[in-house]
């Protein structure tokens, strides 16, 4: 068994992935025309889709705030950041191979990464502060304030041109839930602990995010692949 982490974040990872799983599951079945066009865009599965976002978004301001606690621990920031960039980078060319029209240019990683970076300035500052620009970013988000009008500046989401996308995440709105967990963990400060197998293995997704986040996909797809070709 590994060292002490606070359990209870890696799980709500995994139950996070657990939601992107089964979401990027029916999409594929979209994609594949198993299910009508459109259905994972509306209802049930529009909701899933921005739950687990906001999840992942949420419990990263939260892990940023877990990982610097007295001081900003530079040697795991770095590390970090570069494989999530990488990861991201990975995903925009394997996307824009693959569907072209619609790759992915700001996904989930590529919000993470840059809400790490922006996140930063609020790691030393009373918990308010964060909690009020997260506000901020709402309201912002709902006045419709648009004066950006480039598919370069898209990924702020405050211009009016926007690239089409299978995942899209631009900073407003989506900063605000990383703020909130940044907000949220330095008022709640949980601590690392050693807990049963059971729990542990629970957290095991977890602690393995970014990787099963990359292979799962994959995974489905080929799955779904050889059902379709089984199948007829």
């Amino acid at each position: 068994m590994s060292g002490a982490r606070v359990q209870i974040v890696d799980q709500g990872r995994t139950i996070a992935l657990i939601g992107m799983i089964v979401f990027h599951f029916a999409r594929d079945l979209e994609m594949f025309g198993i299910w009508p066009a459109g259905v994972t865009s509306s209802g049930m599965w529009y909701y899933l889709a921005r739950l687990v976002a906001g999840s992942f978004l949420f419990l990263a301001g939260v892990s940023l705030v877990l990982g610097h606690r007295e001081t900003t621990n530079w040697p795991a920031f770095w590390p970090r950041l570069v494989k999530i960039v990488v990861a991201a980078l990975l995903i925009t060319v394997v996307t824009y191979i693959g569907f072209p029209e619609v790759f992915i240019y700001f996904g989930i990683l590529h919000s993470i990464a840059v809400c790490s970076l922006i996140g930063l300035m609020f790691l030393r500052l009373p918990a308010i502060f964060a909690a009020v620009a997260a506000v901020g970013v709402v309201k912002l988000h709902q006045s419709g304030f648009h004066p950006l009008n480039s598919v370069w500046w898209g990924f702020t989401g405050i211009s009016t041109k926007v690239r089409p996308a299978l995942d899209y995440l631009p900073l407003v709105p989506w900063l605000a839930p990383f703020l909130a967990g940044i907000a949220i963990g330095k008022i709640w400060q949980p601590r690392a602990t050693m807990t049963g197998n059971f729990q542990w293995c629970l957290g095991w997704a977890g602690r393995h995010s970014l990787a099963v986040y990359l292979i799962h996909q994959p995974v489905l797809f080929g799955l779904i692949w050889i059902w379709v070709f089984v199948s007829g």
